[in-house]
């Protein structure tokens, strides 16, 4: 439960213990097969291509990679481009978002794609993309300015699924999911919860410690839409859908 949900926070200070179940993974395309996502955020990254109508213009780069997989790209860039860079751009091994499933690089579509660091301009439809993703659940897990916090440089091309409405939250307050995962921290179940109005709905959230996690099914509300997610930091969100007004 801790280790598990859209919201998991991985870093070099929050691992990821486990990795995800091949079950839970689907190919993000026909036309990519061997890249795989989990199965929500494949579906909504899909459907956020097709309704932009860049399918042929943004590829997916690289999705879910086993710890395996993570420890050979770490050391092969740090044989190819030394360790200033692999340190800024690759993250170490077990310390990985794609680990997850919930990451995914993408790219403009051009012959000279970079694996490491996929061209995703400004422009055009990579813009475009930019621009919604927060409405489907994406954010850009790794924006300029925030390097001291996250631990990783600039990357225009490396979208995490959260989930809406958290998304959309993290988007409008510039929150990267570090300051976010502290934020909500802040909130208990106890006491007062963290209210949020967008798109005609109520949420409220907040978060419940590890060792307060022993019957909270029982006590999540029966007569509203919830869910729940881990944060990998000692703790597990919860999300209440209500009314507006």
């Amino acid at each position: 439960m801790l280790h598990t949900g859209p919201l998991v926070l991985v870093n070099r200070e929050h691992p990821l213990p486990a990795e995800p179940s091949r079950a839970d993974l689907l190919s993000v395309s026909h036309r990519h097969p061997g890249i795989l996502l989990n199965s929500r955020a494949k579906l909504v990254l899909c459907q956020l291509l097709s309704d932009l109508g860049c399918t042929g213009d943004i590829v997916p780069v690289s999705g879910y990679r086993s710890k395996a997989e993570q420890l050979a790209i770490f050391e092969d860039a740090l044989r190819s481009h030394g360790r200033e860079f692999t340190e800024t751009f690759v993250a170490y091994p077990g310390c990985s978002e794609h680990q997850t499933g919930l990451a995914i690089d993408l790219g403009e579509n051009r012959p000279d794609l970079d694996f490491l660091c996929p061209q995703f301009p400004d422009e055009g439809a990579c813009r475009a993309f930019r621009a919604r993703a927060a409405d489907y659940g994406f954010i850009l897990r790794y924006p300029a300015g925030k390097e001291e916090i996250t631990g990783i440089g600039c990357e225009p091309w490396h979208f995490r699924y959260v989930g809406w409405p958290h998304a959309k939250l993290m988007e409008e307050r510039g929150f990267t999911l570090e300051e976010y995962i502290q934020w909500l921290s802040g909130y208990s179940e106890e006491g007062v919860h963290l209210g949020y109005e967008v798109s005609g709905r109520a949420f409220e959230f907040y978060t419940v410690p590890a060792d307060n996690l022993d019957g909270l099914h029982s006590r999540l509300p029966s007569d509203i839409p919830c869910q729940w997610s881990g944060n990998n930091a000692g703790g597990v969100v919860v999300t209440l859908w209500r009314k507006a007004g």
